[in-house]
């Protein structure tokens, strides 16, 4: 892989502008404080074409990823676009010789990312997934209290979301363009869940219940599932859960998006706030809870430019971008064949 003297001299740039959540512009910022230098956005919309060269005056703006990988010195690429178009922009970025962010999910099967893993190795290039939450303050410091060994061994992490609403018309309730429920915050879910889970995994088992808010929605016999929840087996005896649902109308709110239950004790971890639930010498309950560190995302587009021009370690390796994307993937499956799948990466 070409090593770079300088951040400032990795020319970055973006597939995807769109207004949802402005994340384009988050993935540009992050990239210049990093020290890189932000050089073009590829977008179809016009308007936001427009949005982008408001907010980088010196961007060169293109209609389309064939364009901009033709004509622009980008060096690294962050893909910002619906679920199902990762995989094809990917592996045209990466077959251009450029080094690619993949916004989350990496993909929506295995057999994606294996393409995508095997480009990357084949070209010297870098692949990674847009997981900063992997420094989020809550799991930061979940990790930091499980390692210590606060809770005793942990055995099983329930990891959950959601409620009792209708989905919103947008492309992230269609299952095709989407992947399905689980792909959205359950990637993130599962990548807070693995972190604090170091073991291997064995197999999947997945279940799903479908069709109540689909003749409400413009995706009809595409729509997301309506609830869907993922069991996974570790080597070691632990088990993981994972539920996300738009039908539970008592949905678990002391629990948390992620509960982690050990030998010792439960961490209940949420977006804001932790709580610690033990028993003492003297069989009594201990509560204690607190705020959440600051969210330190900052440090994923710092190690993507440390690894360019230091070669510092990647810490988000498509490796581990593809556990996540394994699981769901053997979830949706399983839910479909009704039995558990074996796992082919642990």
């Amino acid at each position: 892989m070409k090593r770079f003297k300088r951040a400032e001299d990795i020319h970055v740039g973006t597939i995807g502008y769109g207004g949802a959540f402005n994340m384009g512009a988050q993935h540009l910022r992050e990239m210049q404080k990093a020290g890189m230098t932000p050089r073009a956005v590829a977008e179809i919309d016009p308007a936001r074409r427009e949005a982008a060269k408001k907010d980088f005056p010196n961007i060169e703006v293109y209609p389309s990823a064939s364009e901009m990988l033709r004509k622009s010195d980008v060096h690294l690429v962050a893909i910002i676009t619906p679920h199902h178009t990762h995989a094809k922009l990917a592996l045209q970025c990466l077959k251009a010789g450029r080094h690619v962010v993949c916004e989350k999910p990496m993909a929506i099967t295995t057999a994606e990312c294996d393409v995508m893993i095997a480009a990357a190795k084949h070209g010297g290039l870098v692949l990674s997934t847009y997981h900063n939450r992997h420094w989020d303050g809550n799991i930061l410091r979940a990790v930091e209290v499980i390692r210590s060994g606060a809770i005793g061994q942990v055995y099983r992490i329930e990891a959950h979301m959601g409620g009792w609403a209708r989905p919103r018309d947008w492309w992230r309730s269609s299952k095709t363009i989407s992947g399905g429920i689980l792909y959205d915050w359950g990637v993130h879910l599962l990548e807070y869940s693995l972190q604090v889970m170091e073991a291997r995994i064995v197999e999947v088992g997945g279940f799903a219940h479908t069709g109540y808010w689909a003749p409400q929605t413009p995706y009809k016999n595409d729509t997301n599932e309506d609830e869907a929840f993922a069991v996974v087996r570790f080597d070691n005896g632990s088990w993981l859960t994972l539920c996300v649902t738009s039908l539970d109308a008592n949905p678990k709110e002391d629990h948390g998006i992620l509960e982690i239950t050990g030998t010792e004790g439960s961490y209940v971890m949420d977006h804001g706030t932790w709580k610690t639930v033990r028993y003492n010498s003297d069989g009594h309950r201990v509560v204690t809870s607190g705020k959440n560190p600051p969210s330190e995302g900052w440090r994923f587009y710092q190690n993507i430019a440390d690894h360019l021009v230091k070669g510092v370690p990647l810490v988000i390796t498509p490796e581990w971008a593809r556990r996540p994307i394994h699981i769901l993937d053997l979830a949706c499956r399983s839910a479909k064949k009704g039995r558990a799948l074996p796992a082919k990466y642990g």
